[in-house]
């Protein structure tokens, strides 16, 4: 049970061409961070993965300023994950006339930013 489920505003990237054990790479270092301090970490990462969670993260943040009227600088990142996406499968082919199966993995990516409480 998440303590800002009823008021974080998320987007979710389907699909994405990547794996989602290097995607949580880069999630594990955002999560809980404010947006400004994400952005900033995600622009100077030199992982691949950053380009997919930037463009998500800026999503869920133009979702939040959109339709619930929150302060872009006061919201912070309080949920994001990547769950396994479908496998495309391919096959290359081998000595002897076999063949050995391809895993490409595809991944979805869920951001949910919350406004931050001042206490």
């Amino acid at each position: 049970m998440n303590l800002y489920e009823d008021i974080e505003v998320k987007a979710i990237a389907k699909y994405i061409r990547m794996s989602p054990r290097k995607v949580r790479r880069v999630l594990d270092q955002i999560r809980g961070r404010t947006y400004r301090e994400a952005l900033i970490m995600l622009e100077f990462m030199p992982y691949r993965a950053c380009e997919p969670i930037l463009k998500t993260l800026r999503s869920a943040v133009a979702n939040a300023e959109h339709n619930n009227g929150y302060d872009p600088a006061a919201l912070f990142i309080s949920n994001a994950y990547a769950d396994q996406g479908p496998k495309l499968k391919r096959y290359r082919p081998r000595a002897q006339g076999r063949a050995y199966q391809i895993h490409k993995p595809t991944c979805h990516i869920t951001i949910a930013v919350a406004p931050q409480d001042d206490e």
